[in-house]
């Protein structure tokens, strides 16, 4: 039997040499600067969510981010991986954009549709995600992610396109709030939840 109505805080990894170049990541496991670790190592959970159950992605640097904030991950969730970028993977957007042209841009404007060569649609990670969380049994929990999850996460509740400006500004070093109901699908519980000062010296 699975829970009907639980609450999941989704929080995106630190960031990574590829982040600080501007290189798509996708599946590609690349692990935390350790300029971000030492940051993350001053800041916590807030809140009743460091209470909570929490999850990484298969990937390290989300695995690497939650160790760093002092909490112990439970185990890896699939579903939560970043979207797939294909052959992109490695490579800058601008750089893409610039060799594709029109191609790129109209395949840009399919918004949920968008796929990258030889990777997968945010309609694509939406579907895995929801198939999770139908089938989740256990109440309450945290999760470190990505971005493309994150993002189609909040499309989908907001009821956004994923075209033009999105609706809400994320804050991608803070947790996001979200409440799924059996009856009513995903919604927003709460956006841009901020990781707080750890008291004391960090271990």
């Amino acid at each position: 039997m699975t829970q009907a109505d639980f609450s999941f805080a989704v929080l995106r990894h630190g960031a990574t040499s590829w982040n600080r170049d501007g290189r798509i990541q996708g599946h590609s496991d690349i692990g935390l600067l350790p300029e971000t670790r030492d940051q993350l190592c001053r800041l916590r959970i807030p809140g009743e969510w460091a209470d909570q159950p929490w999850y990484t992605s298969p990937l390290k640097r989300t695995g690497e981010t939650i160790s760093a904030l002092g909490i112990d991950a439970v185990g890896a969730l699939p579903a939560v991986i970043e979207m797939d970028w294909g052959q992109w993977e490695g490579r800058k957007l601008a750089d893409i954009r610039a060799e594709l042209g029109d191609a790129m841009q109209q395949n840009e404007d399919r918004g949920w549709d968008f796929r990258p060569e030889g990777g997968e649609s945010p309609r694509e990670v939406l579907r895995r995600v929801l198939a999770f969380l139908r089938q989740w049994p256990d109440g309450d929990f945290g999760v470190t992610t990505h971005k493309g999850v994150i993002r189609a996460l909040y499309a989908h509740a907001r009821g956004w396109n994923m075209l033009g400006k999105s609706p809400d500004k994320l804050h991608w070093d803070a947790l996001h709030v979200f409440r799924w109901s059996a009856a009513d699908g995903l919604s927003v519980a709460q956006l841009n939840v901020p990781l707080i000062p750890r008291k004391g010296r960090p271990q």
